[in-house]
């Protein structure tokens, strides 16, 4: 039985890869598994066949035979630790690895989530205009911080994996902000990490769908 996920049957970000299924879809690129997608609506994501699978009516979910997941930081876990391709075998690097997989999640991907929602959601808001400055620097923070620790390497830990991918998820998502831009060597991790193959049939994947529900 093949490996089916879900994905926006019309993404919000048009197809740009900031949906979280790109990241389930370019971890099943990486470790060379095939899958399917099934296609789900807005009002189909609050319903309860949907709601089985993911308790809170988001997307993506994973289902291969009797195992069901959801959340993409578990779903890209299970695939790395049962194909090889994205964490390393030598126990230390693969714990680093997965550190850096939790930090993507724990620690630089909330400050960016914080200031997508004051750009878009609260951008209209009375307060909104005094709010993003104080916003902006909590992301500016963590992004000095990362650029530290990744110097002048191309990955974080010696050679690209989980850990990088969901980093660079996380980071596509501060791209239109021009934040990124302050970083130079983040801005580089990012393209390598759009440069690879994996990633760009995933990315051609959800913006054929997107293209093709206009």
């Amino acid at each position: 039985m093949a490996i089916t996920i879900t994905a926006f049957e019309r993404s919000p970000d048009g197809g740009q890869g900031l949906a979280r299924d790109t990241r389930v879809r370019w971890a099943l690129e990486e470790v060379g598994q095939p899958y399917e997608v099934r296609l789900v609506s807005f009002a189909a994501m609050k319903e309860p066949a949907h709601l089985a699978l993911h308790p809170f009516g988001q997307i993506p979910t994973y289902e291969d035979g009797d195992l069901a997941l959801f959340e993409t930081g578990a779903i890209v876990f299970h695939l790395a630790q049962h194909h090889a391709g994205l964490l390393p075998s030598e126990p230390a690097a693969r714990a680093r690895a997965i550190a850096w997989m939790f930090a993507a999640l724990n620690t630089v991907e909330p400050p960016i989530l914080e200031l997508v929602t004051a750009r878009i959601f609260e951008g209209d808001k009375p307060w909104a205009e005094a709010r993003l400055p104080l916003v902006k620097d909590r992301v500016r923070e963590r992004l000095k911080q990362l650029a530290a620790r990744l110097g002048d390497a191309d990955w974080l830990d010696g050679a690209f994996g989980a850990g990088d991918l969901m980093m660079v998820s996380v980071l596509l998502r501060v791209k239109p902000s021009g934040l990124l831009n302050e970083f130079p060597n983040l801005a580089a991790y990012v393209a390598r990490g759009e440069a690879r193959p994996a990633y760009k049939r995933a990315f051609a994947a959800q913006l054929a769908v997107n293209a093709a529900n206009v």
